[in-house]
């Protein structure tokens, strides 16, 4: 990569950083302006466009970014449901709350806009939410504790909890820094691990106790309350 183009991909870089940084202090990504976020990185409204159509390929680009930082932080999230006893979940929760906290604004802007964004964003969103669903039970599926699961739905249901769960306790991890001062912070962030060990632990013990062939019966009994 020449020097030029170097310059270029770190400009561009700074575009999508700059957004987040805006998104992290409570603005929504509707809110925004390529004229704003140009003069926070230092460039003329103009340059924006060396880089992007417009806004929108703008935030579509910033959610395949942030949708790709969440991927690698939720592939060790997975490990600890894969590989157990608990201790390990513990530790794999201690990593993913450290990722958080060291890097919380790609869960900040995509967990946000999943609910408030424009309707193209929670488009893009909600697919790459998608993806990480089925990649995780993708995982799943190869582990030998959960080959009781024999379909795929099963699978992909317990995914959906898993993940719903993991961009839960990132908010939660966040918002703890944001409503309570310094002091009260490790109490709370104690608490919180302890809640979040606690759901994985009770979710899994329902898992090893799952018998799809009784689940199916219940779908395929009669109603006994009718007529």
């Amino acid at each position: 990569m020449s020097i030029r183009d170097e310059r270029k991909q770190q400009s561009r870089q700074a575009l999508l950083d700059a957004t987040l940084t805006l998104s992290m202090s409570g603005r929504a990504f509707s809110s925004m302006s390529l004229r704003e976020i140009a003069r926070h990185v230092g460039l003329v409204p103009a340059a924006f466009y060396r880089h992007f159509s417009d806004m929108h390929q703008l935030g579509l680009e910033l959610v395949d970014q942030t949708a790709l930082h969440l991927k690698g932080v939720l592939h060790q999230l997975g490990h600890a449901y894969l590989y157990l006893p608990n201790t390990k979940i513990k530790i794999s929760l201690d990593l993913f709350f450290q990722a958080v906290e060291h890097y919380p604004e790609p869960w900040i802007f995509l967990i946000s806009e999943r609910w408030g964004g424009s309707p193209l964003l929670r488009q893009a969103i909600d697919r790459e939410i998608s993806f990480l669903i089925h990649d995780l039970a993708n995982e799943l599926h190869q582990i030998e504790t959960m080959q009781h699961l024999h379909r795929p739905q099963d699978l992909l249901v317990l995914s959906q909890m898993l993940i719903h769960l993991a961009l839960d306790w990132a908010m939660g991890w966040i918002e703890i820094r944001r409503r309570f001062e310094p002091h009260l912070q490790a109490e709370q962030q104690a608490r919180f691990k302890a809640q979040s060990l606690t759901q994985v632990q009770l979710l899994f013990h329902g898992i090893f106790h799952w018998n799809p062939a009784d689940h199916h019966a219940v779908l395929l009994a009669p109603d006994m309350g009718q007529a």
